[in-house]
């Protein structure tokens, strides 16, 4: 099976740049924490110096995180009011909005002049969580209109909370509730809805000792040998860890998918481990899918890539604009054949190494 390289845009501009966050991406330089300051005053407290002089936070205390979320929130895309339930994940918004302009490329097939805005552009968000942060960054950042499903009671009416208190994002987002635990799209969404993508972050750990060991290795890196195994970013059980991990949750939502193949355009996830990326392929080659991307993605040393995949055969490499209800047409030919580039076994081999 093939599957094609990263979308590149068509002006002259790279896609990445050293710290990898696409070129869109507001955060690209860092954080400008004396502007930051200025949109929320108790981020001050948390501001230290790191060796160089410059300023910094400490990325192991959750409350400096989450302060930072909120200047953040607050300065770059016009959302007064966030917070989040104690022990709920904190997600770091460079990363987050970074899933959303990939997504913004996939949709205009790389062409920086056609990338979709608006709010007939519908997006499914699967897993929205208490955060509601895909939603809240789309909608201010594109304009685009979102569908939110969650699980867990708890979050789904934080998250509904924070829509209702963002003037800003009123009638663009709907969070609403999963009835299925094992599901991931029946549910939550009507017959005869369709969307020009989906979008998900899974469960990335198979158990709670192995989410554990993750934020024991985690804060080795931020150098907190000796911490206690606090989680700088938060998480609820669901948010971090299911049965078999993501590369389960990522099967099942790729079987669902086939099971109701108009839904949506494009179906995305993250996938964190490349070495999963292999399964998921011969999971996709299963489904009869007409077209797969393998889009990388980095912060700092985070690797980790989007894979999104199509049930509708290409139309000329029209951009998607907008809902989709067309009928797809499964592909005749070879599943994967006819991407923006098909690499050899070769190529595939160094760019899982790279993005590993």
């Amino acid at each position: 099976m093939t599957s094609s390289t990263p979308i590149r845009a068509r002006s002259a501009a790279p896609l990445q740049t050293k710290d990898g966050l696409h070129p869109r991406n507001r955060h690209r330089a860092g954080y400008d924490f004396e502007r930051l300051g200025r949109s929320l005053p108790a981020l001050a407290a948390f501001v230290t110096r790191n060796p160089v002089g410059r300023a910094t936070i400490d990325f192991t205390d959750p409350a400096a995180v989450k302060a930072l979320n909120q200047a953040l929130l607050r300065a770059d895309y016009g959302i007064a009011q966030w917070d989040l339930p104690p022990g709920y994940l904190c997600p770091p918004i460079p990363g987050r909005v970074d899933y959303l302009h990939h997504l913004a490329d996939l949709l205009s097939m790389g062409d920086d002049t056609a990338v979709p805005r608006g709010p007939s552009v519908a997006i499914l968000d699967i897993g929205v969580g208490a955060n509601c942060i895909y939603p809240l960054l789309g909608a201010q950042e594109y304009g685009w209109r979102f569908v939110g499903t969650e699980l867990d009671p708890v979050a789904l009416r934080h998250a509904q909370q924070i829509v209702a208190t963002n003037p800003a994002v009123a009638g663009r987002i709907d969070c609403r509730p999963q009835t299925q635990a094992a599901a991931i799209f029946r549910g939550a969404i009507a017959p005869g809805e369709s969307f020009a993508a989906s979008i998900c972050n899974p469960p990335f750990h198979a158990s709670a000792d192995e989410a554990a060991a993750g934020t024991r290795r985690k804060l080795r890196n931020l150098g907190k040998k000796n911490a206690a195994p606090v989680r700088n970013f938060g998480g609820q059980s669901n948010e971090l860890w299911c049965d078999g991990g993501e590369l389960a949750f990522i099967r099942r939502m790729i079987a669902e998918s086939a099971q109701r193949p108009e839904l949506c355009r494009w179906f995305t996830t993250l996938l964190a481990k490349s070495a999963h990326l292999p399964a998921v392929e011969r999971a996709l080659a299963q489904a009869r899918v007409a077209d797969v991307r393998i889009m990388p993605m980095a912060q700092g040393q985070k690797q980790s890539r989007i894979v999104a995949w199509t049930f509708f055969a290409k139309n000329g490499g029209a951009p998607v604009s907008g809902m989709v209800n067309a009928t797809p047409r499964p592909s005749a030919r070879s599943p994967h054949r006819g991407g923006v580039v098909s690499q050899s076994g070769r190529t595939r081999k160094a760019h899982a190494k790279n993005a590993g």
